[in-house]
């Protein structure tokens, strides 16, 4: 009999190993891994769950693998999965802020990343094909994810996305059923903090504790994943408390993306030029650490939410406009990923191997590094 915890483990330490391309490839091999292959969560739990992810502050991916953990595991397996999918990605940003620090410059990657994303853009597609299909459960949802897209592409906050397709979803539900009472119900029992205190000791001596504390301040009330990141850095960082150059700065977003698992491990990196070792370990659980705490609190609100009409409407909507967002970041990033005639048809092969054969994306991951590398040669 398998143990869950073990199985959580195992999972978890792979990905953080292999996902590579961002928090929507990540959510995308978490797909693929949970529902089609091991069967933990259905197809609409999923969806729950990363509509949960979005309304809260935090790395998303990390967020939806903690809340799988405890959805597979419990409590244990909540604490488990995070650090499962975390320690790896550490693991390797420290080896480059230690190569970094040690030469003055990072390894040369960007060969290797050329035959890894066209598949990452295939695999995010998969993705997006089968939770749309899940979604997208009326016809007013494909309206609301229609204007959710053209939003998101207009330019308004993402937030705004979110949550104006959860009230429109909810005002459709109360419309459509006549329950105008109890609609103040709807709040949701988590809210942005406001962040100014964390860091008001820091100053421009980049002590232990103001970096601990900054960091905790942007897992707590950073929106928008690890995509962010840089303009949010770079005004304390570099311009208020002058802790790195710009120059340190992209360096250590351009680990970030380019390693597998959580973006957020930018944070390892600032830490380890900085501190060092330990300067690595203590940005590094200060960045993540609301992400622990913010899920154990939602965790056991969701399925609350989904047995109210009303609620679940709204978390209907926050849904389809998740995967709105995640497709415009997907369009971006194919723009950047097919660049070349061997990109695109790679990415076409990757998908229609992911469709019709089921194909481990892993498999594919390691096969587009090779030819990447090869080309290169």
């Amino acid at each position: 009999m398998k143990n869950p915890l073990v199985e959580v483990a195992l999972l978890f330490l792979r990905l953080g190993f292999t996902a590579f391309g961002g928090p929507a490839a990540h959510i995308a091999l978490m797909e693929e891994a949970v529902v089609r292959q091991r069967g933990w969560v259905t197809r609409a739990e999923f969806l729950d769950l990363l509509g949960a992810t979005n309304l809260i502050p935090g790395p998303n991916s990390t967020e939806m693998a903690i809340h799988l953990g405890h959805r597979r595991a419990g409590w244990a397996g909540l604490v488990v999965a995070g650090t499962a999918f975390i320690v790896p990605a550490m693991g390797i940003v420290l080896a480059f802020a230690w190569v970094y620090v040690r030469y003055g410059s990072l390894p040369a990657v960007a060969h290797l990343l050329v035959g890894v994303k066209p598949v990452i853009i295939a695999v995010v597609a998969q993705a997006l094909w089968n939770l749309g299909r899940a979604a997208v459960k009326s016809a007013w949802l494909a309206v609301v994810t229609v204007a959710a897209l053209a939003a998101s592409v207009a330019g308004v906050h993402e937030l705004l996305v979110l949550f104006g397709a959860g009230v429109v979803a909810a005002l459709v539900q109360l419309v459509r059923t006549r329950r105008l009472r109890g609609a103040a119900s709807l709040v949701w029992p988590w809210s942005l903090a406001g962040g100014g205190g964390a860091t008001a000791a820091a100053t421009a001596s980049a002590g232990l504790w103001p970096l601990f504390f900054f960091f905790l301040k942007v897992g707590s009330v950073l929106f928008g994943s690890g995509y962010v990141l840089l303009a949010f850095l770079r005004a304390d960082l570099v311009e208020r408390w002058h802790w790195l150059s710009d120059r340190q700065l992209l360096d250590a977003i351009a680990v970030g993306q380019v390693t597998p698992g959580p973006v957020f491990t930018t944070a390892t990196f600032i830490g380890y030029v900085l501190h060092g070792t330990t300067g690595a370990l203590v940005a590094t659980l200060g960045i993540f650490l609301p992400a622990f705490v913010f899920v154990a609190i939602s965790a056991p609100l969701v399925p609350r939410i989904r047995r109210s009409p009303t609620a679940g409407a709204l978390l209907d909507g926050v849904n389809v406009a998740s995967l709105a967002l995640m497709a415009e970041v997907t369009w971006l990033l194919a723009r950047s990923a097919v660049t070349s005639w061997w990109t695109a048809a790679l990415a076409l092969v990757s998908l229609a191997l992911l469709v019709r054969f089921r194909i481990s994306s892993v498999w594919l991951i390691a096969a587009g590094a090779a030819l990447g590398l090869a080309l290169a040669a």
